[in-house]
């Protein structure tokens, strides 16, 4: 019997191993391979590329890459379209006139508006880096806490916001009544004249869903382009996926997992603190922990990370580099303070070569590949 079951177990593991696709088998037959044999490793199917680096307890994504949006322009003649791109713009819905949505996510940056944090109604500064909005319609939860569950929350979230366009949303659809312009426009996107916050709040929503980015160099490799990338770049890519450990929240299409994690930002009880996803959950264990960003077009999206505290690549991967534990509790420390955050535990020293880090950068660099700027429209008249 026993002679039986061992049997049929060799016969199962053969079964497996002869099923299981062979992944970046010249890399694994190698453990010291050279930068061209890696490179080499890349110049195939992304289905046979050298398998990343992912913690067990990890759910993760392989690339893909996006194509050009063929109906983008298509998309930007749709009535709902137009008015929502139209209020996106205009200061009138702010309490000042002076304040658009634009005036953080301005397309000539990226959809952001490269300050540290963003600065809105009588110039008062928010305590958060302005998130761009490209690939916006991708996204599971919105703002770096996760307070918004969609996009059109996200879309209303700032017309009220006293800091950033200090409108009275109750008064903004009589508002935009007043102004002739925007009969027509209402008309064309909803069949009546009539303006309701809703509907604004919708137009808006219409809008920001054709916000994408365009293909890079890095989608015309995925997609069979070998000489798209340079080999600096591609190993670049192959650090990325493994000895960084990126692919770890950056993974998939978008290059972000849709999740929080404390990086060991928090700034506890210090100057710039922010807890987070804590201020929306209550939950201890989620004090600093913050959204993924993600990675497409990102050199366009300076500066990085919830506070906008970083605005060189160097940086950003030397803080990483680190690992950034120096400054979780002690045990002693956590039994006084259940608040006290420890830094996620992904977050591991990675020991990177100088030339390992120009690679990754060079990497990072490739995945930018918006051109086209949007016009701003004329607004309607009063």
């Amino acid at each position: 019997m026993k002679r039986f079951f061992l049997a049929i177990f060799s016969a199962l593991v053969f079964i497996l191993f002869s099923f299981t696709p062979k992944v970046g088998q010249d890399l694994m037959d190698n453990p010291d391979p050279s930068i061209e044999e890696i490179v080499k490793s890349y110049k195939k199917a992304i289905t046979e590329w050298p398998k990343p680096t992912i913690h067990y307890a990890v759910t993760w994504t392989e690339f893909s890459s996006i194509k050009r949006d063929s109906l983008y322009f298509k998309e930007q003649e749709r009535p709902e379209v137009i008015l929502g791109k139209m209020l996106f713009f205009d200061p009138k819905l702010s309490n000042s006139n002076q304040i658009s949505c634009s005036s953080c996510h301005d397309p000539e940056m990226g959809w952001t508006d490269k300050r540290r944090v963003a600065l809105g109604n009588d110039h008062l500064m928010g305590n958060r880096n302005t998130m761009s909005l490209y690939n916006i319609a991708d996204r599971k939860a919105f703002f770096w806490d996760g307070r918004a569950q969609s996009l059109e929350e996200q879309a209303s979230g700032p017309l009220g916001a006293h800091h950033e366009m200090a409108m009275d949303v109750q008064k903004l659809p009589k508002k935009i009544q007043k102004i002739k312009g925007y009969s027509i426009l209402f008309e064309n996107a909803y069949g009546d004249k009539k303006v309701t916050y809703d509907k604004i709040v919708k137009a808006l929503t219409e809008f920001q869903k054709t916000i994408k980015s365009q293909p890079s160099r890095f989608d015309q490799f995925i997609d069979g382009k070998y000489n798209a990338l340079t080999d600096q770049e591609i190993y670049g890519m192959h650090i990325f996926r493994t000895k960084a450990r990126c692919m770890n929240c950056h993974n998939g299409k978008n290059l972000t997992d849709e999740s929080f994690h404390n990086i060991g930002l928090t700034y506890y009880k210090r100057e710039y603190e922010d807890l987070g996803l804590y201020n929306v959950t209550k939950k201890p264990e989620d004090v600093g922990k913050f959204r993924t960003p993600q990675l497409r077009d990102l050199n366009l999206t300076r500066p990085w990370m919830h506070n906008g505290l970083f605005d060189q690549l160097e940086g950003i991967i030397n803080i990483y580099n680190s690992g950034m534990h120096m400054i979780d509790p002690k045990p002693e420390q956590k039994l006084k303070d259940a608040y006290y955050p420890v830094t996620d535990s992904l977050m591991q020293p990675l020991k990177l070569t100088k030339d390992e880090k120009s690679a990754l950068i060079s990497f990072l660099e490739s995945l930018n590949g918006t051109k086209y700027k949007m016009r701003r429209p004329e607004f309607p008249v009063k």
